[in-house]
């Protein structure tokens, strides 16, 4: 799913903030600095497509402030916060985001330095790291976990164990197992960043690890039903460790115990794809793009499971303005006037422009890799 900064008073910021300045934080403090176009070698005059790509980023910046002064405002007071209130935040960080990229584009002497968060410089302003920190302090409030959850002490383990678990029952050998294992991982990080029994601040049906709603859980419980004696044959020590956390969830969501909420979710969507597990590394060699593949499992599911049985998944294409909307709604295809225009692509574009999801894959790796390590020894 970083690192974060907790930022406070962000309302002490509300002048104008024009294109040329940047953010500093200073104590938990947000201070300006300002300079002019020609300190930052853009030209002194502009064509009317670069002022109004100026213009059109200078607006969607101030909305950006604007929502996460206001939503701090209202969780500092402790006021009511509105139904779905990371959905402005969302929408208004992927409209700073596109129109930025629409002012590099028509200005690309605007490209800058590298950013923290590993963003293309193209699509993003360095200076405005300090505002993303704040986004994502605010979205660790909104989706905290209900004082109802049971979490887990080893929750990345736990992903990859079921994961691992899973896939031995679907009749994958133990290295295959293991990619299992490392994929679930990835969707868990793409799906919470890494946080568990989280809720979900943009939707009123996903909640928990893996982000699922009640008909995926309920789905996911009768489908573990079912391969439940393979698991405790294979798997006794983990078919023990089920039998408690069912029996600690008792009647409670299972989406509130971080196990059950995993194993459901891997089990109702996931599991039936990977038997395909070796084919797709075949097609795929990179961890990182099969981990890809299995998060479209969740975004969008039927066309996945189409370009999958296509047995030509790089260049299947997808033209449905739906499924091109749900792509978007999960930043991929959502920057800038060349993406939003898109009324198709090929699951390689598609895999492409997940580039955002790619430090989270990253982390995700590196914590499966740690994890062997200690399973091995």
């Amino acid at each position: 799913m970083l690192r974060r900064e907790f930022i406070k008073a962000l309302g002490a910021t509300a002048a104008a903030f024009p294109i040329g300045a940047s953010a500093q934080t200073q104590s938990g403090q947000l201070s300006v600095r300002t300079t002019s176009p020609a300190a930052q070698g853009l030209p002194s005059a502009f064509t009317k497509s670069q002022s109004d790509a100026l213009n059109a980023y200078n607006k969607a910046f101030e909305d950006f402030k604007a929502i996460l002064s206001q939503r701090r405002a209202q969780i500092n007071s402790k006021q009511a916060l509105p139904n779905l209130p990371g959905q402005a935040l969302y929408s208004a960080r992927i409209k700073m985001m596109s129109t930025y990229k629409d002012l590099t584009d028509a200005l690309p002497s605007k490209i800058g330095r590298p950013n923290k968060f590993g963003i293309p410089p193209a699509y993003f302003d360095a200076d405005s790291e300090a505002l993303i920190d704040e986004y994502r302090s605010l979205f660790d409030i909104m989706e905290a976990p209900p004082a109802a959850a049971q979490k887990s002490d080893t929750p990345f383990k736990d992903v990859v164990d079921l994961g691992i678990a899973v896939a031995r029952a679907k009749g994958l050998d133990a290295t295959n197992a293991e990619t299992a294992g490392r994929i679930s991982l990835g969707v868990f990080f793409a799906e919470t960043n890494g946080k568990q029994n989280v809720g979900n601040a943009r939707s009123n049906i996903y909640r928990g690890s893996l982000q699922t709603g009640p008909s995926e859980d309920r789905s996911g419980q009768k489908k573990w039903a079912a391969i439940k004696k393979v698991i405790s044959v294979l798997e006794p020590a983990l078919s023990a460790r089920d039998d408690m956390e069912e029996a600690r969830v008792g009647n409670l969501d299972h989406r509130l115990n971080h196990w059950t909420a995993v194993r459901d979710g891997l089990v109702s969507e996931h599991a039936d794809l990977f038997p395909q597990i070796p084919e797709i590394i075949k097609t795929m060699p990179d961890p990182i793009e099969q981990m890809k593949i299995f998060e479209l499992i969740q975004i969008i599911p039927t066309p996945t499971r189409a370009a999958l049985k296509s047995r030509d998944l790089a260049n299947y294409k997808t033209y449905n303005p739906k499924i091109m909307g749900y792509l978007r709604n999960n930043s991929i295809f959502a920057f800038g006037q060349a993406d939003r225009a898109k009324e198709s692509a090929t699951f390689r574009e598609i895999l492409d422009g997940m580039w955002l999801f790619n430090d989270k894959f990253e982390r995700a790796l590196s914590k499966f890799n740690e994890i062997m390590v200690r399973r091995q020894g």
